[in-house]
């Protein structure tokens, strides 16, 4: 059985970005129509980060002290290494900039999905991970989600690669219920982190982002 829509929204499984006025501003900017190509990447580019840096809070670490300038010490805590990137072409690579901003020497891999002609079923036309990639968490970038497949074929493929589904945490900016409905039973063991959950996608994103619409 598919999750119901209440199941979704009490779900730690999806987990979406408490709204505030300055993402609903940052949606409102990337929905409309009228909304030029060099404001449009602008606004995405700020809500990209919004989700990259609350991504982060996902990851593992452990607590560490060192000392101030004023030689006392402070606790605090460091990330664990073993994290990469990995988006899916080609809308998934408009996060990379957003992921590397906030981890610097972050490995990215990528991830090609195109539909059959004849079958309309989704393939990989390409995959390049870290060879390691088995053992690392991954934080799976793709801004819009509307039916789900392309993400569960990726997700297929880097459980194919050794990474354990639990390890995957997918980055989105827009989803769909129906597509996350679809996720979630296929992966019930994933995270997926949004900031909006509505029927109605903006799917022309991928387009206007890279200037090709």
């Amino acid at each position: 059985m598919y999750p119901t829509l209440d199941s979704l929204a009490t779900s730690k499984a999806l987990r979406i970005m408490p709204m505030n006025d300055q993402i609903k501003e940052l949606q409102t900017i990337i929905r409309d129509k009228n909304t030029s190509r060099s404001e449009f990447v602008f606004y995405a580019d700020r809500l990209i980060r919004l989700v990259v840096e609350e991504g982060l809070n996902q990851l593992s670490y452990s607590e560490c002290t060192v000392i101030t300038p004023t030689g006392s010490p402070y606790k605090g805590i460091k990330f664990l290494r073993g994290s990469c990137g990995v988006s899916i072409i080609r809308s998934g690579e408009a996060m990379e900039q957003g992921l590397r901003d906030c981890c610097r020497s972050i490995r990215i891999g990528k991830i090609l999905i195109q539909s059959d002609e004849e079958t309309h079923e989704a393939k990989v036309v390409y995959a390049k991970f870290p060879v390691d990639v088995a053992s690392r968490k991954v934080l799976l970038m793709y801004p819009i989600m509307s039916t789900g497949n392309t993400v569960i074929k990726s997700v297929r493929v880097l459980k194919e690669h050794g990474v354990k589904e639990e390890n995957i945490f997918l980055l989105n900016l827009f989803c769909t219920p129906h597509g996350a409905r679809l996720v979630m039973h296929a992966f019930p063991n994933m995270t997926v982190l949004t900031s909006e959950l509505h029927p109605m996608a903006p799917n022309h994103f991928g387009q206007k982002y890279f200037g090709t619409d």
